[in-house]
């Protein structure tokens, strides 16, 4: 048996909860992500030193967004600014939108928040570093002899 995504294209007059419920791509989801669709996309990376969390935020800016630490929660939001539209513009159609987005991440106990975290903004990723308490990182290998 193969599964096939449904079409959504096809059938023009489901509404939006219809086609969610239909909608194949969050069958095998699990509870540990949550898949809300007005959160950005997420990946985090465990390293010696640190841990790498990136978020695609395309189309804020960096004055946009927002990141706190607070008992250990990482709280990351934006809201995109409103544009300024000139009132004897004559629009046939718009479709720009302005949205915002308000995220929290639980921090595992080996996060150090006393250090600095280190967050660049690059092409819609935001990218931030946290570094890890000393007694968390892992031991150098040893090498034992035998005797």
């Amino acid at each position: 048996m193969s599964l096939i995504k449904f079409n959504k294209n096809r059938f023009p007059w489901i509404n939006d909860r219809v086609s969610n419920w239909l909608d194949t791509d969050d069958f095998f989801a699990d509870d540990f992500f949550v898949r809300d669709r007005n959160l950005p996309a997420m990946n985090i990376k465990e390293h010696k030193n640190d841990f790498e969390i990136e978020l695609a935020v395309p189309g804020f800016s960096k004055k946009d967004i927002e990141v706190t630490i607070e008992d250990d929660i990482l709280h990351i939001c934006a809201k995109n600014s409103k544009e300024e539209v000139e009132e004897d513009e004559n629009y046939a159609r718009r479709e720009f939108s302005y949205s915002e987005f308000d995220r929290k991440l639980q921090l595992p106990g080996s996060v150090d928040q006393n250090e600095k975290v280190k967050a660049t903004y690059k092409d819609g990723i935001l990218t931030l570093n946290l570094l890890k308490r000393e007694e968390a990182k892992e031991p150098p290998k040893r090498v034992i002899d035998i005797a």
